[in-house]
C-alpha cells in the first residue's frame, strides 16, 4: 500500500492526505524531512543507494530522509528514516526548511542535523554503502561522484545556515 503524506501549498500549509505516488505524479507538494549527520570529528555521513531502487538507484546522498508522513513532522521523518535506513538513533534538530524544484516532484524539505556517535546496522534493501567524509572530501565528491538532485542544494544551505545562525528556522524561497 502507499503511504499518505501530506499535500501541502506554497507557504507549506496542510492542504490533506494524499498518496505519496500521487503526489510525485501529480507534483503536488508534500514534505520530506531529510537530516545531514556527521560524527564526533565533524566528517559528514554519505552513503550510497541501493541500486535496486526506484528513485536515483546507485546515487550518492548526504542527507538521510524521506517523505513525511500524515501529522508526522519534519524531525519525526528525518528521525524515522534515519534509523530505518541506517539502524541509527540520534535526536534531530531542524535547522531550516526550503521548497525544493529538483528532482522527481516539488516538495518542500525540511533539512535538519544529528551528531552520529556510531552508525547501526544499514538496511541493505535502501543503503549500499555510507562512510564518513571531511568537508574538504565531500566538496571533491560533489563534483565527482552523482549525487541526488536536493543533495548539491542541501549541502550548499546547510554551509549557509550554519555559517548564520540566525538563518535557522527560516522558510527560504
Amino acid at each position: 500500500m502507499d503511504e499518505l503524506v501530506e499535500r501541502v501549498d506554497a507557504q507549506d500549509r496542510a492542504l490533506g492526505p494524499v498518496s505519496r505516488r500521487d503526489a510525485v505524479r501529480e507534483g503536488w507538494l508534500h514534505r520530506v524531512g531529510v537530516v545531514v549527520c556527521r560524527d564526533g570529528q565533524g566528517r559528514y555521513l554519505v552513503h550510497r543507494r541501493a541500486r535496486h531502487l526506484s528513485r536515483f538507484p546507485g546515487h550518492y546522498e548526504l542527507g538521510v530522509g524521506g517523505a513525511a508522513q500524515v501529522g508526522e513532522s519534519y524531525e519525526q521523518a528525518a528521525g524515522r528514516e534515519l534509523g530505518e535506513e541506517l539502524g541509527a538513533r540520534a535526536p534531530v534538530r531542524l535547522r531550516f526548511t526550503f521548497l525544493n524544484r529538483t528532482g522527481l516532484s516539488p516538495h518542500w524539505v525540511g533539512v535538519c542535523d544529528a551528531v552520529l556517535q556510531e552508525t547501526g546496522v544499514a538496511d541493505p534493501g535502501e543503503v549500499a554503502w555510507h562512510g564518513g567524509l571531511t568537508e574538504s572530501e565531500l566538496r571533491q565528491a560533489l563534483q565527482r561522484w552523482t549525487f541526488t538532485p536536493d543533495s548539491h542544494e542541501t549541502f550548499a544551505r546547510y554551509l549557509a545556515h550554519r555559517a548564520d545562525p540566525a538563518l535557522s528556522r527560516r522558510r527560504s524561497p
